[in-house]
């Protein structure tokens, strides 16, 4: 009895102190989204995408419309460069990824024609097994 007394206060503590972590990382991302060292100010499409992930991916479908200035934002955690993003067309060909850019914590891009993408966020394994992921889109004002 005591064991599963015990088990359960230690796992209500687990998802007490995830779930905090989670709202925590929420925050930071919105902050990468909204604020930029230029001046440009984006709006969030309304989304989070959130995952916990153990060493593997997770995957989101969005639409980016042409004409449209876009910011993507994601973050892991209080250093920024613990999240890697690919977005890739309809037919998995890479048009973007931060892994080659440090993997920077957000990138902004202007879309020329509508296009249907998918969005891959992923750990970098060297720095992050296992942990929160959270993701943003957000358009220029």
């Amino acid at each position: 009895m005591k064991f599963l007394l015990i088990s359960i206060i230690s796992l209500s503590l687990f998802t007490v102190s995830y779930s905090q972590n989670c709202e925590q990382i929420v925050l930071d991302c919105e902050s990468l989204l909204k604020s930029s060292e230029d001046g440009d100010s984006f709006i969030s499409d309304g989304q989070t995408y959130t995952a916990f992930l153990d060493r593997e991916k997770a995957e989101f479908t969005t639409t980016f419309y042409g004409g449209a200035t876009y910011r993507l934002a994601a973050s892991a955690g209080n250093r920024e460069n613990f999240v890697i993003f690919t977005v890739k067309d309809e037919e998995g060909h890479i048009l973007f990824t931060n892994k080659n850019y440090s993997n920077s914590p957000y990138w902004d891009f202007k879309v020329d024609t509508t296009i249907p993408v998918i969005i891959t966020t992923e750990l970098d394994l060297d720095l992050k097994g296992t942990g929160c992921v959270v993701m943003m889109i957000g358009f220029k004002k």
